[in-house]
C-alpha cells in the first residue's frame, strides 16, 4: 500500500479528493459503503483513511483511541502534532472531525505502522456484510435499504508492546446495542503475532434509520453490495 496516493499535503494540511477517498475505500479497505461513492449525494472520506494518515504522520502509541466527530467531505484538514496526549484534527474554520487520545511509548517504525494499518483496514473492511448482517438479524432490526446509514463512531487499540513487526487482527466477537431506530455496534478484535496475543481493540459503528428485519429485503441489500463490488473489480 502506497498511502501517499490517497491524499495530498501542504505542510500540516491534508486534503482528500473524492476520487482518492473512494479508491482507498474500495481498493484498500474493501469497503463499498455508498457513502464513499464519488457521485454520492451524501459523501464522506472513509474513517479508515483518516486513521491511516494519522498513524503515518503522528506515529503509533501503545494505547490509542480515535473518536470521529463528523463526516469529512471535501474539507482540507489540519494534521498538526503536539507533544500532549490529545490531538484534534480540524478544518481551517476550526470544525473538529477527529480526536485522538494516546498514551505510552511511541513508535515511528514505518514498517510496523504500515503492517498494522493494513491489518486493521483489512479487518475493518469485513464490517458489512460479514459482521453487521448477522448482528442485525439476531436483534431483528435492519438498516433502511433505500438509505443505509452506517457510520464510523470510534476505535481503540491497546498494544502490550511496540516490539513487533507483523501484527494480525482477529475478530473476538461483536455486539449490537439497539435503542429505537438507532444502534451501536461493537466489533472486538485481538492482535496476534507468531501465535501470541500482543494487543486488543474494538471498532464502534453507529447505525441509523433502523426498521424491523426483513430477510428478503436485507438479502437484496447484500446482493446489491456484492454485485457492485464484483463489477468494480472486473
Amino acid at each position: 500500500m502506497i498511502l501517499a496516493e490517497y491524499f495530498t499535503t501542504e505542510g500540516d494540511k491534508v486534503a482528500f479528493s473524492r476520487q482518492q477517498a473512494s479508491r482507498f475505500a474500495k481498493e484498500i479497505a474493501n469497503d463499498f459503503n455508498p457513502l464513499h461513492d464519488i457521485d454520492a449525494k451524501i459523501f464522506c472520506v472513509p474513517g479508515d483513511l483518516l486513521f491511516a494518515v494519522a498513524l503515518d504522520r503522528f506515529g503509533l502509541s501503545q494505547k490509542m483511541c480515535f473518536h470521529f466527530a463528523g463526516m469529512v467531505t471535501d474539507s482540507q484538514l489540519i494534521f498538526s502534532d503536539s507533544a500532549g496526549e490529545k490531538i484534534d484534527i480540524s478544518d481551517d474554520e476550526g470544525k473538529k472531525y477527529l480526536s485522538i487520545q494516546r498514551q505510552g511509548p511511541l513508535s515511528q517504525d514505518h514498517q510496523l505502522i504500515s503492517n498494522l494499518t493494513q491489518s486493521y483496514v483489512s479487518f475493518s473492511g469485513r464490517t458489512f456484510p460479514h459482521l453487521l448482517v448477522p448482528l442485525m438479524a439476531e436483534q431483528n432490526v435492519m438498516i433502511n435499504p433505500g438509505r443505509p446509514l452506517v457510520m464510523y463512531e470510534s476505535m481503540e487499540i491497546s498494544l502490550n508492546t511496540l516490539h513487533i513487526q507483523q501484527p494480525l487482527l482477529e475478530s473476538t466477537g461483536s455486539t449490537l446495542e439497539v435503542q429505537g431506530k438507532k444502534a451501536m455496534a461493537e466489533l472486538k478484535f485481538h492482535i496476534m503475532e507468531n501465535g501470541r496475543e500482543v494487543g486488543h481493540g474494538a471498532k464502534h459503528m453507529a447505525l441509523r434509520g433502523l426498521r424491523a428485519y426483513q430477510e428478503e429485503d436485507m438479502q437484496k441489500v447484500v446482493d446489491q453490495y456484492n454485485s457492485y463490488k464484483q463489477a468494480y473489480g472486473s
